[in-house]
């Protein structure tokens, strides 16, 4: 194969990636046991299409041989970047290619001056853990993907509105020390972000309790309302920190299991979280 070349990617790109990003984490996934992240391709290369035509995502290619072999993706809608899905074609393994796809947009949060990097991996593939810490990236949190029916007795939520936005990003500035504004008014755009008001006043909320989203509460009982008043988990399930042995248990007793260990990971400034919090798939 001839050295592969990284540019970025764009909108007809959306079904080649999304082939190599099923294809890679069936492989991956069915070596170790675990069951696959989506039933179909199709999921993918819908997540591609909206990527490649979201001005607030950076994607890359990289090609070989006239032909895409892998790509990486950036979330750039908030201060802190979050990086994936980076999958590589499964017969493209080990000649240098993810570590290419992962300097590259490296490089643009470099550029772009983001005040932070962070990923998830699933914490069982070792090769991924491997290369992301050679890259600088630290272990900040043992994550378990979690999934089951919906609980469905949540106190206290509502539908999100443009309005809580203000109350929304002060919650997660007291948790995490910066917000996650771009991604909340796209959820709320979508009409899948909920808060939890006590008092009168937003103490929580989420973009959706599933894969792609992210939940902050002041507290555990705030992110379990939010957690219960969810509809359905989408996807393969959503991530609870395992730190958090309160909230971990709490979701084991009310139903959801856990699917398979995950690890989040940064570069750059990480402030321990000051309050409860679901991460999404991207941190």
């Amino acid at each position: 194969m001839a050295i592969a070349t990284i540019r970025q990617a764009r909108p007809e790109d959306a079904a080649a990636c999304g082939q190599i990003c099923y294809d890679a984490f069936l492989k991956i996934t069915a070596a170790h046991n675990f069951p696959p992240y989506v039933p179909s391709k199709d999921a993918f290369v819908g997540l591609f299409t909206m990527m490649l035509s979201h001005s607030g995502y950076y994607c890359v290619a990289a090609e070989a041989d006239g032909r895409i072999v892998g790509s990486n993706c950036m979330d750039e809608r908030t201060p802190i970047a979050g990086i994936g899905p980076i999958t590589v074609d499964p017969d493209t393994q080990n000649r240098g290619v993810g570590r290419a796809l992962m300097r590259a947009v490296m490089k643009r949060a470099e550029e772009r001056n983001f005040a932070g990097v962070r990923l998830v991996q699933a914490a069982y593939h070792s090769r991924s853990l491997s290369l992301y810490t050679t890259l600088g990236f630290v272990v900040r949190e043992p994550l378990a993907l979690m999934l089951g029916p919906a609980i469905g007795k949540g106190n206290g939520v509502r539908a999100a509105t443009a309005a809580d936005v203000k109350g929304c990003n002060r919650v997660c500035w007291k948790v995490h020390g910066h917000d996650r504004g771009g991604e909340l008014a796209d959820a709320i755009q979508q009409g899948i972000a909920t808060v939890v008001e006590r008092d009168g006043r937003i103490t929580g909320y989420s973009t959706g309790v599933s894969f792609f989203g992210h939940s902050v509460g002041e507290t555990n009982p705030d992110l379990q309302a939010l957690i219960a008043a969810a509809p359905a988990f989408e996807g393969p399930g959503f991530l609870v920190p395992a730190r958090n042995a309160e909230l971990f248990r709490w979701c084991l007793a009310n139903g959801p299991r856990v699917v398979e260990p995950m690890t989040l990971m940064s570069v750059g400034p990480y402030n321990e979280p000051a309050g409860a919090f679901l991460p999404s798939i991207s941190f």
